[in-house]
């Protein structure tokens, strides 16, 4: 799969992801650090990649993007240390990686994640 990485994201969590296949791009890499939230949005909506964030602003920018999807993983974790993140983002990505191709936003909390479909009709709770 192909992710673009927020601000916010810890490099471990991109390094995680490309040993295990996966193609990402992180902001700062690019020196991207000061693009505005819809900026980054349009760039992996342009890029086709699945964004990755703590951003909670990230989901209201989805609703108003006019059908422009692209998938969005939001984290909202207590626990923002990095192997806790990795964990919960592999449990996403093992149940969910045929989801994340279709466009939706995935809101990751402790004990479970949230699929909300694109456009916001309905979401599924695992």
């Amino acid at each position: 799969m192909r992710f673009l990485a927020d601000m916010g994201v810890a490099g471990r969590i991109v390094d995680w992801l490309r040993a295990k296949g996966h193609d990402v791009k992180h902001l700062r890499e690019e020196g991207l650090q000061r693009i505005s939230d819809r900026e980054v949005f349009q760039k992996a909506v342009a890029e086709g990649r699945i964004l990755i964030t703590f951003d909670l602003d990230f989901g209201e920018i989805v609703a108003s993007s006019g059908g422009h999807a692209t998938s969005v993983i939001i984290f909202r974790l207590l626990n923002s240390r990095t192997p806790h993140v990795i964990e919960r983002l592999a449990k996403v990505l093992s149940d969910s990686s045929e989801t994340l191709e279709r466009g939706v936003v995935v809101v990751v909390e402790e004990s479970l994640y949230r699929v909300h479909y694109l456009p916001f009709a309905g979401k599924e709770e695992r």
